[in-house]
């Protein structure tokens, strides 16, 4: 799915070309490590979707990327559905208030990130 960096001041997710096309993205998005606030490991990071695309792309079953925004604020999601991922709480944001990705890494980004982990959703 998406790549993502972390160097000492910031997590890049870095999209394709199609990707930024599905999430509407002109650009890779870039959080400041200041403003993680937690991360959470889940077995199925669809299930933390909440609220409506606005924009991106949602195919059931298969793919969801874009902005998702809701009452609790602004989410970026870029999941394929049925793989693991992260769910990570941001602080201070001004554009997202959570970010909702697929990755088998997640344990490893937790680690570098010096977080806890919380445990895998059933």
């Amino acid at each position: 799915m998406v790549t993502l960096l972390l160097d000492q001041t910031q997590l890049e997710i870095v999209l394709t070309r199609t990707e930024r096309v599905l999430a509407a993205q002109r650009d890779n998005i870039r959080v400041d490590r200041a403003s993680i606030a937690r991360l959470q490991l889940t077995d199925e990071p669809v299930t933390w979707l909440r609220g409506v695309r606005a924009p991106g792309t949602h195919l059931p079953r298969l793919v969801s990327l874009g902005r998702w925004r809701s009452a609790q604020g602004d989410d970026f999601v870029a999941i394929r559905h049925g793989r693991p991922g992260v769910v990570i709480d941001l602080t201070g944001d001004e554009r997202f208030a959570r970010l909702v990705l697929s990755t088998r890494h997640g344990l490893a980004l937790a680690n570098a990130l010096q977080l806890d982990a919380e445990g895998a959703e059933a």
